[in-house]
């Protein structure tokens, strides 16, 4: 039902007697298209308190023109909007309403500004009349609707926005040729935050306050990640790359943070909130985990060479990959349509809101950080060394699975400590990052061995060969014990004690 477009746009302040100065002179602009005049008419929703304004969010019905319909604006980069259109209908579409429930949480979206645009639309087109970009001359009307108050603005604006699969650096000249002529940037980010501004309706900003001990440095980690978990919600909802793992990183940077810093959050208030993200990664992690190792096997057997390729392995892959996979994205959504879910992201919103600060939060963090990280590679080092310790086998890779996550712990808890103690905590973040690397790429041949162990099983019992699937066995077992020969000498550049005695300074 939705369709998406990557906006990608500049505005800039005029007036009615702004001139466009000649676009033509611009290289690689042949000529310049007239499409006339369009009247717009867009009604803007948002809750009561404006969530969606806050987070830079627009939602919109709007007639005329020739995307008549909703149309929805997820933030990317600065200038920079993915653009999600569904049809005309009187009521906002329900895919539309699921990217936003992350904010909304059952707030009700009422109408807060009505915008009438009388556009003059012309096309920048290259020699062959490839549209390059679009200039839009906008006398814009804005007509406030909340508390009844009727409020209303005017002003005109000027937008260049790239035209689809064009190169950016069109924006550029373009902007070099306007602003010569006189032409401002626009100080507002969009038509609804200027319109906003302008008929007295002040967006929620939350202002940075420079931490300036212990809880204040934390509770500013876990705000980014919570702000994290809020924007990369729609890009999970949307199957976009990567937002699912970034969300999962996210949780678990949160629940480390809550368990690393025990003495600066009280831990019976932080235990609770642990366990539900520790929930919400992993309803989230079936198909990421499912496709990084279908990524994985299908990599082993693209490299083997086409004589070893024995009986139909690519297809028992799509057939293995796609039978473990089925229904995880549909679980995906599920989990995020949940009330748990939701009931998750107003708990993580309350903490910061109101933290529950132990005694030592009022510290500086350089007398709480360090002990902390210090406990963490304490923890580190009792489960390598119990590792190394095993014969290779399935207890050594239970036990380096063990190190894994405490690796990952550490180093979470150095990147937290990174703004308050600067160099020494970013270089043991490093210095874990490069262990948990180690481990993690040992666990992912644990994985895949157990899964090339199942095809080889499926692949016998339909009467095909097994050979490649043994091949790629043993392969994963030379990259594990490969991981397990490299991992003492990474071992011996993490725990070198100056990388410590950085810490305390």
């Amino acid at each position: 039902m939705a369709d998406t477009k990557r906006e990608i746009e500049r505005k800039y302040e005029a007036t009615p007697e702004t001139r466009l100065p000649d676009l033509t002179r611009v290289t690689g602009v042949a000529a310049v298209v007239d499409h006339g005049i369009a009247e717009l008419d867009a009604t803007y929703y948002d809750t009561s308190d404006l969530r969606l304004a806050a987070a830079s969010i627009t939602l919109r019905r709007r007639t005329g023109g020739g995307d008549a319909g909703w149309h929805l604006k997820l933030p990317v980069a600065p200038g920079v909007r993915d653009e999600i259109g569904a049809p005309l209908s009187a009521t906002l579409p329900r895919p539309l309403a699921a990217l936003v429930r992350a904010r909304t949480r059952g707030a009700e979206l009422v109408p807060v500004m009505r915008l009438l645009s009388s556009r003059g639309v012309h096309h920048l087109v290259d020699a062959d009349g490839t549209p390059l970009a679009e200039v839009s001359r906008d006398a814009v009307v804005a007509e406030r609707l909340t508390d009844g108050d009727g409020r209303t603005a005017a002003w005109d604006e000027i937008e260049v926005e790239l035209a689809d699969d064009q190169d950016p650096a069109i924006l550029d000249r373009v902007d070099k040729k306007l602003t010569k002529a006189g032409l401002r940037p626009s100080a507002a980010p969009s038509k609804l935050a200027r319109a906003l501004a302008e008929t007295g309706l002040d967006i929620p900003v939350s202002t940075p306050v420079e931490p300036v001990d212990a809880g204040g440095h934390l509770l500013a980690y876990l705000r980014e990640q919570v702000t994290a978990l809020l924007a990369y919600d729609p890009g999970v909802r949307r199957d976009l790359p990567d937002a699912v793992h970034q969300t999962r990183v996210a949780t678990r940077r949160l629940r480390s943070a809550f368990r690393s810093y025990r003495k600066v959050l009280d831990r019976t208030v932080t235990d609770p909130i642990g366990e539900e993200l520790k929930w919400l990664a992993g309803e989230l992690g079936v198909a990421r985990d499912q496709e990084v190792l279908t990524a994985r096997l299908r990599a082993r057997i693209d490299a083997v060479p086409r004589p070893l390729l024995l009986g139909p392995v690519r297809g028992r892959l799509r057939i293995w990959s796609t039978a473990h996979g089925s229904g995880a994205r549909r679980k995906a959504i599920t989990t995020l349509d949940s009330r748990r879910y939701l009931a998750l992201l107003d708990t993580l919103e309350a903490l910061l809101a109101d933290p529950p600060l132990r005694k030592a939060a009022v510290r500086s963090a350089a007398q709480v950080f360090p002990a902390e990280l210090l406990k963490d590679y304490g923890r580190l080092a009792d489960r390598i060394g119990h590792a190394l310790d095993l014969p290779p086998g399935g207890d050594r890779d239970l036990a380096m699975h063990d190190a894994r996550k405490a690796a990952k712990r550490a180093r979470y808890a150095g990147e937290a400590a990174t703004p308050a103690l600067g160099p020494a905590a970013k270089r043991f973040a490093k210095r874990m990052k490069a262990v948990q690397t180690v481990l993690g790429d040992h666990q992912d041949s644990v994985v895949a061995r157990d899964a090339l162990r199942n095809l080889a099983i499926q692949s016998h019992a339909a009467g095909e060969s097994a050979f490649t699937w043994g091949l790629l066995y043993g392969q994963e077992q030379r990259s594990a014990a490969d991981r397990e020969r490299e991992l003492p000498g990474v071992w011996a550049e993490a725990a070198q004690e100056r990388i410590r005695a950085e810490l305390t300074g």
